[in-house]
C-alpha cells in the first residue's frame, strides 16, 4: 500500500540489503536516487524505476535540500565514504548509517556532520536477505525532529503491524515498535541496540548449533572406541547408542516448540537440502558487533557469559586457537609424556 507521504532518498551500497531497502521504498512510492561502485547493481535498480547516480557527487545533485542519504557499506568503508559525501551536502541534509558500525563512531560523526551543519542518524538494520519480503526491523538513533522527519521511510522498510502476532498484555498504545521500527535514543542508541542484539544472535546461533551436534553424536556408545591413556572412556556405551535424523529434529522443533523460530526454519531448511552441511567448511566470521558486545558488558560490568563463549567460537572456528592447542599439546608433552593422537 502506497505512503500517504511519499518522500525521496538516496541508497548509497547496494549489496544484499542496500537494494532490497531501495526496492521497499518504491513499492511505497518513495522517490530512490541509488549509487554503487559496481554498475550493474545501480543499472538493476534502474530498471525497477530508481533513478541511477554516477558518482557521489552526481547523487547529491540528482535531488534537492533538505536530502536524505542512507549509507548501506561495510564498516570499514563507512568513514570514508562519508567523509567525500560531506563535501556535496548542504545544511539540513540528513546522512543515515544503516550499516553494522560501532556505535561509538556515530557519536563522533554526529558531531562531524554537526559542524557543517548536517544532520546524522544511525539506524541499525535487521532482516538479512529477507527483508525484501518480510520487512526490516529498525533500530534508529538520533535528533529526534530528524527522525521524525524520517518516519515515513523508516514506516516503508519496517515490517508493519502484521509482521508479527500483537503482544498480548501490551498496554502501550503509542509508540512505533509494533510496526517494527524504534528510535531508541539519540545519536549511537540505535546501533547500540542492534550491536547487542547481533551479540544475542551469536548466542542463540552457538546454542542451536551445539545442540543439534550433540544429538548428531547420540550415537557415540556405538562406534569403535579406542582404550588407551590417551582417551576417556565412555562410562555408559548403551545411553548412547541413538541414530537421531538431525534434520528431522530440526524440522519438529520449528512446529510449536518453545525455541521455535526463524533460526530454527532456517536451520531446518538448510538440513533438508543438505543433511550433512558438506558444502560448508565451518568457519563463522564475526563481523564485530559480538566483540563490541562483550566490550560494552565488561564496561557496565554485567556478565554476557553465554555472548561471550559465542565470540570464542567463532574464533576457534577459523583455526585462531590452534597455537593454544599446540601448547596444551606441549605441556601434556612435557609433564606426562602424552603423546597426540592423529583422531
Amino acid at each position: 500500500m502506497a505512503t500517504e507521504q511519499p518522500m525521496q532518498m538516496a541508497m548509497v551500497g547496494l549489496g544484499r540489503m542496500g537494494a532490497n531497502i531501495v526496492r521497499r521504498l518504491m513499492r511505497d512510492g518513495h522517490r530512490c536516487v541509488v549509487y554503487d561502485k559496481n554498475k550493474e547493481a545501480s543499472s538493476a535498480l534502474e530498471a525497477d524505476g530508481a533513478i541511477a547516480a554516477t558518482s557521489l557527487e552526481d547523487l547529491a545533485g540528482r535531488f534537492e535540500s533538505p536530502r536524505a542519504v542512507w549509507l548501506m557499506l561495510p564498516a570499514a568503508i563507512t568513514q570514508t565514504t562519508l567523509d567525500q559525501l560531506v563535501a556535496y551536502l548542504e545544511p539540513g541534509d540528513v546522512v543515515i548509517d544503516g550499516g553494522n558500525s560501532f556505535y561509538r563512531d556515530d557519536i563522533t560523526r554526529a558531531h562531524q556532520l554537526a559542524e557543517h551543519g548536517l544532520h546524522f542518524v544511525d539506524c541499525g538494520t535487521s532482516g538479512g536477505i529477507w527483508g525484501l519480503e518480510r520487512g526490516y526491523s529498525l533500530m534508529i538513533g538520533g535528533e529526534d525532529a530528524i527522525v521524525r522527519r524520517l518516519d515515513a521511510i523508516f514506516k516503508s522498510i519496517a515490517p508493519g503491524a502484521e509482521g508479527a502476532e500483537a503482544t498480548q498484555g501490551r498496554t502501550r498504545m503509542d509508540g512505533t515498535a509494533p510496526q517494527g521500527y524504534l528510535h531508541c535514543g539519540p545519536n549511537g542508541a540505535g546501533h547500540f541496540v542492534k550491536m547487542v542484539h547481533n551479540g544475542i544472535e551469536y548466542g542463540m546461533m552457538a546454542a542451536i548449533a551445539e545442540g543439534l551436534t550433540i544429538i548428531k553424536h547420540a550415537n557415540a556408545g556405538t562406534l569403535p572406541r579406542v582404550a588407551d591413556a590417551e582417551t576417556s572412556p565412555l562410562r555408559d556405551p548403551g545411553a548412547y547408542a541413538y541414530d537421531i535424523d538431525v534434520a528431522e529434529v530440526a524440522e519438529v522443533w520449528r512446529r510449536g516448540s518453545v525455541i521455535s523460530s526463524w533460526l530454527i526454519d532456517l536451520t531446518a531448511e538448510a538440513l533438508a537440502r543438505s543433511p550433512e552441511l558438506a558444502e560448508f567448511s565451518g568457519r563463522v566470521s564475526d563481523s564485530g558487533e559480538g566483540r563490541w558486545t562483550v566490550q560494552a558488558a565488561i564496561d557496565e560490568s554485567v556478565p554476557a557469559p553465554v555472548i561471550s563463549a559465542a565470540l570464542w567460537q567463532r574464533y576457534e572456528s577459523r583455526g585462531e586457537g590452534e597455537f593454544t592447542a599446540k601448547i596444551l599439546s606441549a605441556m601434556r608433552s612435557g609433564f606426562g609424556g602424552h603423546e597426540e593422537k592423529s583422531r
